[in-house]
């Protein structure tokens, strides 16, 4: 199954990261918006980019972290120490579908490429 998915684990709560706004860019001679939205209960996006064939390219999916960890009954400072998280990659093999999970605090986040 080829496409993109993502699912975002709030660590300092330790719950899925449901709320936090993102968007899914293709990064060609135009920066193109691919997907947009709120992740769902589970963490993840629910989009049809889950099940698309891509182009070989480059990516830039950006995690609205900053809003979310605000609007969460932590302590954070304001502004938050992170703000939108960024995460470029490049998608070699259009048949292969390509999972991001992102673990996330609001003060640090770990993203890879897993299965």
């Amino acid at each position: 199954m080829a496409g993109i998915s993502l699912h975002v684990v709030d660590v300092a709560r330790g719950r899925p990261a449901s709320g936090m706004r993102v968007e899914v860019f293709h990064l060609g001679p135009v920066r193109q918006l691919l997907a947009s939205g709120e992740l769902d209960a589970g963490g993840t996006l629910q989009h049809e980019i889950v099940r698309q064939t891509l182009p070989v390219g480059t990516y830039e999916v950006l995690f609205d972290a900053g809003t979310f960890f605000a609007d969460a009954t932590l302590n954070i400072s304001d502004p938050p120490f992170l703000g939108i998280v960024p995460f470029r990659f490049n998608l070699a093999d259009p048949s292969l579908h390509y999972h991001l999970p992102l673990k996330i605090t609001p003060w640090g986040f770990s993203i890879y490429r897993g299965a």
